[in-house]
């Protein structure tokens, strides 16, 4: 099968997928669960999600993990133990996984190393720019991520890209309302530079994925 051939027809499988989100949503454990999981299992989509469960507030003396020297926001009880699973279900269920980029925020680095990703390739684009939930209005920190979403993992790999509701927000808008702590957009390249939704993912539904 010819390189071209190929990229159509993970295209084309990307296509369908959009089609079931588009009438209905991709719901873990249905017939389009099932397809999304032998799409995923191929590689070639860029899973891009908020960090898992974190306060709203940095943690006091007396809660601030050893590995947190400048007390920035770090994960809760149940951030740490849905990153756990979500490393132990890509891994359970055979889901390849290639790079892994994140914001260097103490909270989203925890998350890739919690779900036994190893240590992450940080972009300062990924970032808060130490404000928590800040839009940026000029665009450009929407266009970066637009610009990386669509960028081809290696072939045969998923990539993992961790950062914050904000950014999210600006660069796939028609997706991002609701979009929990740990839940996940699921991306394909339309080989023209941009990146296609096909799925969202809560993070407690990695699990049930093939079921």
């Amino acid at each position: 099968m010819s390189t071209k051939t190929s990229a159509a027809g993970a295209l084309g499988q990307a296509l369908w997928l959009l089609l079931l989100v588009l009438s209905g949503g991709i719901k873990a454990g249905d017939e389009s669960g099932h397809d999304l999981l032998s799409a995923l299992r191929a590689g070639g989509y860029v899973i891009l999600m908020r960090h898992a469960s974190s306060p709203g507030t940095p943690p006091d003396a007396t809660q601030v993990d050893v590995g947190n020297p400048n007390r920035e926001r770090q994960l809760d009880e149940a951030g740490r133990s849905c990153a756990r699973d979500l490393g132990e279900a890509l891994r359970r269920l055979g889901i390849p996984i290639g790079n892994v980029l994140s914001s260097p925020t103490y909270r989203a680095v925890e998350t890739v190393r919690l779900a036994g990703l190893g240590e992450p390739k940080t972009f300062s684009q990924l970032g808060d720019n130490g404000q928590s939930m800040m839009l940026d209005t000029s665009g450009s920190r929407a266009a970066w991520l637009k610009s990386l979403a669509a960028e081809p993992p290696t072939p045969g790999t998923n990539t993992i890209i961790v950062t914050h509701f904000p950014n999210i927000t600006e660069a796939f808008p028609q997706v991002a309302a609701g979009l929990a702590d740990g839940d996940a957009v699921i991306l394909h390249s339309d080989g023209r530079g941009s990146a296609i939704v096909v799925a969202r993912l809560k993070i407690g539904d990695w699990s049930k994925l093939g079921r």
